[in-house]
């Protein structure tokens, strides 16, 4: 009898909130990572699953970025250092404790590209109304720089679109 009250308690808190989702709209729009000490935002539409760290199995004669491929829920995913990649130094150690908080981030399965992305921690969603301004991507930055933002606290945001990044021939080709 619990079990039952319970569940019909579970499905009414989960009607009100998908009802005031419905009401609201859509609320947040960037997952919010960090890496090697910068502030990235991934849009949500072209974020995918979010796994714990699995040590991938190194592939020769690649990238210092490119750690080498994992087993994601069955599925074969090259593995990326974010941070190795937009800075273009090889990737930092990370302790035991740094691994803990990493997290990889598949790109979208519509993106057609079977990547995921080496973050050092999750920072939440966000959406525009986190942030106290926006400009444009800095002269000179790579292409696949969306706008930067800056929170309420100062701390600059830079947003990634996954989509560009995943056409980029640098990013494409892990050989070395």
């Amino acid at each position: 009898m619990a079990n039952r009250e319970a569940l019909r308690e579970l499905q009414t808190r989960l009607a009100a909130r998908l009802q005031a989702a419905r009401a609201e709209g859509l609320q947040a729009s960037w997952l919010a990572v960090e890496a090697a000490g910068a502030r990235y935002l991934f849009p949500l539409a072209q974020s995918g699953e979010i796994f714990p760290f699995a040590q991938p199995q190194p592939v020769p004669y690649t990238q210092p970025w490119f750690l080498g491929v994992a087993n994601l829920r069955g599925g074969l995913y090259g593995v990326v250092d974010l941070a190795g990649f937009a800075s273009g130094r090889p990737p930092a150690a990370r302790t035991e404790a740094g691994r803990a908080e990493s997290r990889l981030v598949a790109l979208n399965a519509a993106l057609e590209v079977n990547c995921a992305l080496l973050v050092d921690r999750l920072a939440g969603l966000r959406n525009l109304e986190a942030f106290a301004s926006s400009s444009d991507p800095p002269e000179g930055s790579p292409p696949w720089f969306g706008s930067g933002y800056t929170d309420a606290g100062g701390a600059r945001w830079q947003e990634i679109n996954l989509q560009a990044l995943s056409q980029q021939p640098q990013f494409l080709s892990i050989s070395a």
